[in-house]
């Protein structure tokens, strides 16, 4: 009983051990992401209010950080963010409508993600195309986008690290409603999307990342993640039952210690069997 209790006990520390980074890792993607109001580089003072007219003149925002722009109805906004490997992230645009008595119809609103090679990117969640009715003052649209890999083959379309343009713009709306002022504000977020993205190779540079800022865990992620955890914990759990297996299957008399018996010699009977010796 005292084997079977030590083993139990070994056998929680290793799940314990197991499942500990798993929990610290959930616990910190549910950590807030500072927004604009918080302080440092990410504050409201220091945050873009306009947005670029293509690619090549797109703002560089920051992971977590609001960017605003005052624009006509009909305009293609522009706003690029990083994103490194094994990071999920999420683009988030709110536009607030021009003044209904002014709009002569509903119109239709779409948020577009590009990497950084200008391939438009599927959303994997999220609602990016919205239908604002004629009473709507304000509509919000978002994508997250599949998690980013270190690498991936040339015929492949995955995410890769760099920099990531967002676009937003009206795609259908009356005509008499283009030109009407319209604002909008965009942020995007991050969070990590787990170990088993990892791996497999690495790209040599960002994606045009030139005008973003590197992500805090760089291009290619933090040299740790819950692969490590799993890995190590698992190994440790598979030892604890080599050991505990070994040690249930032994024979029940030499498991407590207890003296095998003595050995039968030729011709000789086990003493108190009945049999006596063998003629």
């Amino acid at each position: 009983m005292r084997t079977t209790r030590v083993l139990g006990a070994a056998l929680l520390a290793a799940t314990a051990l197991l499942f500990a980074p798993a929990a610290s890792a959930a616990a910190d993607d549910a950590t807030p992401t500072p927004s604009a109001g918080a302080s440092g580089d990410n504050s409201s003072e220091s945050a873009p209010t306009e947005a670029g007219t293509g690619f090549r003149t797109a703002t560089a925002i920051k992971q977590g950080q609001k960017a605003s722009a005052t624009a006509s109805t009909g305009d293609y906004l522009y706003w690029q963010f990083p994103a490194g490997a094994g990071q999920r992230a999420t683009a988030k645009a709110t536009v607030t409508l021009p003044e209904a008595s002014l709009r002569h119809g509903a119109a239709t609103w779409q948020l577009d993600v590009y990497d950084g090679l200008r391939r438009r990117q599927a959303c994997a969640s999220g609602e990016p195309t919205k239908r604002a009715s004629e009473t709507d003052t304000a509509i919000t649209l978002t994508c997250t986008l599949r998690p980013v890999r270190q690498w991936a083959e040339r015929w492949s379309n995955d995410p890769l690290p760099g920099a990531y343009y967002l676009r937003l713009t009206v795609a259908e709306a009356p005509d008499k409603d283009m030109g009407l002022a319209a604002r909008a504000e965009v942020e995007a977020t991050a969070e990590s999307a787990g170990g088993s993205y990892d791996g497999g190779g690495e790209l040599g540079a960002p994606l045009h990342a030139q005008s973003v800022a590197e992500p805090e865990d760089g291009w290619t992620g933090g040299w740790f993640s819950d692969r490590w955890a799993w890995t190590l914990g698992g190994g440790v759990l598979a030892a604890l039952l080599g050991v505990g297996g070994y040690t249930l299957t032994r024979h029940p008399r030499n498991r407590w210690g207890a003296r095998p018996p003595a050995a039968r010699q030729p011709g000789q009977g086990y003493p108190g069997d009945g049999y006596g010796d063998v003629r």
